[in-house]
């Protein structure tokens, strides 16, 4: 899908606690404490130095990640579903949470790191996503994401297989990498994850292989 052709599509999926329940119903499993601490590390690669760093985490979901920083960072996080603001806010109250629509994002001021873990794939204006990330970067400042890909040898096979009907942008490797010139890429690593039956999940990261992989995290910083 072209840039334009995806920017103008919409979700016919509402986020709510349905959507959850049939996409994501082992979310608890597909989220384990190794997954995050990778995640951990590479918002460190871009916060190092800072000693109280702020952090905003597009499509926060229940807060789980934001909930594995340390304490003394300031941690917001702003979801569009009500249902998973909700759930976060019960789970972790001392996290700054808030409901995003299209035409409004709940947070202001600048970040040191944002971070968008699965989540740009959904975002229907992912041009106006950019534009406001970079509005919010403070200069130096890091964005950190991760977005599945369906280039390559793989791509058939993952188009296959991926039945989430959000996931607007089925798009390449290439598109993510320079998606923004106003964003210099640090690096990126290619990531091998899925739930196996009997509730065994795989998340594996490489540089080396990172051009075959059916996901990518990317590390970029603000010019």
């Amino acid at each position: 899908m072209s840039n334009k052709a995806a920017d103008r599509a919409s979700s016919p999926v509402s986020f709510d606690r349905a959507y959850y329940k049939t996409q994501y119903r082992n979310y608890e499993r597909q989220n384990p404490a190794r997954k995050l601490a990778f995640y951990r590390q590479l918002v460190e690669l871009v916060v190092a130095g800072v000693e109280r760093p702020r952090v905003l985490d597009i499509g926060c979901a229940f807060g789980h990640f934001l909930s594995s920083l340390p304490l003394h960072w300031q941690r917001c996080g702003m979801d569009a579903s009500d249902y998973a603001i909700g759930c976060a806010s019960k789970r972790a109250p001392e996290i700054e949470f808030g409901i995003s629509t299209p035409e409004a994002y709940p947070f202001e001021g600048y970040f040191d790191v944002i971070t968008a873990f699965d989540v740009l794939e959904h975002v229907a204006g992912v041009s106006d996503m950019f534009d406001w990330i970079v509005g919010h970067l403070r200069p130096g400042a890091g964005l950190v994401f991760v977005v599945p890909v369906y280039d390559g040898l793989a791509g058939p096979v993952i188009r296959v297989l991926d039945k989430d009907p959000t996931h607007i942008h089925r798009s390449s490797r290439k598109f993510w990498l320079l998606a923004d010139p106003r964003l210099q890429l640090m690096d990126w690593w290619g990531i091998l994850r899925y739930l196996l039956p009997g509730g065994i999940y795989i998340h594996a990261v490489t540089h080396r292989w990172r051009d075959f992989c059916p996901a990518i995290a990317c590390v970029m910083r603000r010019r």
